[in-house]
């Protein structure tokens, strides 16, 4: 039987869309930007649908409460680089582990997992984490390549383990609860520190990574309690309000914000008032860009349920009879990839919405999908070409970028053999969401 003409039409148009958007990306237009021409692009081409479509769609991507929950986190990652937080936990952390041979790249690890609790962004933590700990590590004398490589690496927590700033977009898109999301990153991120702290472990078996100086007893470990105890209550005091429902996703960011705030001016007394005015503008830059990329995606996903792209993906799938390990695969796969040429969240905001109905129709749950997604794109930050995080290590350590990619390669396979777990034993995302949202 031979196919319609509407059949072959809507593929074809499809393609020339993405076409348009990577075309406009591989030639320097930001992704927002490149979103929203293409979309206009396709609009022009199809011709019979009015432009004020764009319009509305772009309004509807970010008419949405939840989202003012964005700039209050991007605004507690830089109140938190200000504020001291960073500097305490390392001496904290230190005190544990540094005796160890490898000392400060453990601290590493263990202060990017605390530091997930506060700000949910990958950049922030590495921002914040990486202009303490890398010029310790340099005058301990550990390499350069290997202290960027695994600040770069330890980052990756950030957004998986709670509050995370992409599990907000995922919960967003898909009406998924925020809750869940933020629970289903737990397991997974306390493993991905305990692969790389495992991957520092054997890497210290074949060099003689350097030990840390750490003296004093038990009055010393007391002195740090206290120098960091307001620090390790924060990821508490958020986790807590998400978990029991006392506050909303959007109470629980100005609850960061202000308690990062209330710590740095009065408790630490590091952040001054005269330096506030810069950190607000940085972070309503970072927020505005990240609305911007909202609202392309509002014209983007009216384009593809118009062009009933979803029904489509999910019968491709299922006449190619995947099943639902196949399509995990598949899955990983295709979202590793994005992360090499693509920035996690057009990628997520994108692709989710369409491949979510796929997941539910294979019984897979939708919290363990949404971790997996989110984990995947991750891990894209630490890989070429587009990498955000081996890009910023690169610059803060001063060392070229083809470097840091070699030298981030074993932590890497550390990552991905969680996607691997976490992919296929999805009990280790829904346990805790199941336990605590009975």
């Amino acid at each position: 039987m031979a196919a319609s003409p509407d059949a072959i039409a809507t593929p074809a148009m499809i393609s020339i869309l993405f076409l348009l958007l990577f075309g406009l990306c591989a030639i320097g237009f930001e992704i927002w930007a490149a979103m929203g021409l293409s979309a206009i692009l396709y609009l022009l081409i199809r011709g019979d649908v009015p432009l004020n479509i764009m319009a509305q769609s772009m309004v509807s991507g970010v008419d949405i409460v939840t989202l003012v929950a964005i700039p209050f986190f991007m605004l507690a990652g830089e109140l938190m680089n200000e504020s001291g937080i960073t500097e305490r936990l390392v001496r904290f952390s230190q005190y544990f582990v540094g005796r160890v041979r490898g000392g400060l790249a453990y601290v590493t690890v263990i202060v990017n997992v605390i530091m997930a609790g506060v700000s949910g962004s990958a950049v922030a933590d590495a921002s914040a984490v990486s202009s303490v700990l890398l010029p310790a590590m340099a005058r301990d004398g550990y390499d350069r390549r290997f202290a960027a490589a695994i600040n770069a690496a330890a980052a990756t927590i950030g957004p998986i383990i709670p509050p995370s700033i992409p599990m907000v977009f995922i919960a967003v898109i898909s009406d998924l609860s925020i809750g869940r999301l933020f629970l289903g990153g737990v397991v997974p991120g306390l493993l991905m520190g305990a692969f790389l702290a495992a991957t520092i472990y054997m890497q210290s078996l074949r060099r003689p990574l350097p030990m840390t100086r750490v003296e004093g007893g038990f009055w010393e470990f007391v002195r740090l309690l206290g120098e960091a105890c307001l620090a390790l209550l924060a990821p508490v005091i958020i986790l807590a309000g998400v978990v029991f429902g006392v506050v909303t996703i959007v109470e629980v960011a100005f609850l960061a914000v202000f308690y990062v705030l209330l710590v740095g001016l009065f408790a630490y007394r590091t952040i001054r008032l005269r330096s506030l005015p810069g950190i607000f503008a940085k972070s309503a830059a970072t927020s505005v860009t990240i609305l911007a990329i909202f609202a392309s995606v509002g014209a983007f996903s009216w384009i593809i349920a118009s062009e009933q792209l979803g029904p489509q993906v999910a019968r491709g799938i299922q006449a190619l009879g995947l099943g639902r390990v196949g399509f995990l695969l598949v899955v990983n796969i295709f979202f590793l990839f994005l992360g090499c040429i693509m920035d996690a969240v057009p990628a997520m905001l994108i692709f989710f919405p369409v491949l979510l109905p796929v997941a539910k129709g294979l019984a897979i749950d939708p919290i363990h999908f949404g971790v997996v997604v989110v984990l995947n794109l991750m891990i894209g930050l630490l890989t070429p070409p587009v990498g955000a995080l081996l890009f910023l290590e690169a610059k803060i350590a001063e060392i070229p970028f083809e470097a840091l990619v070699r030298a981030v390669t074993p932590y890497l396979i550390a990552l991905l053999a969680v996607l691997g777990l976490i992919t296929y034993i999805p009990t280790l995302v829904t346990f805790i969401p199941n336990l605590v949202f009975r």
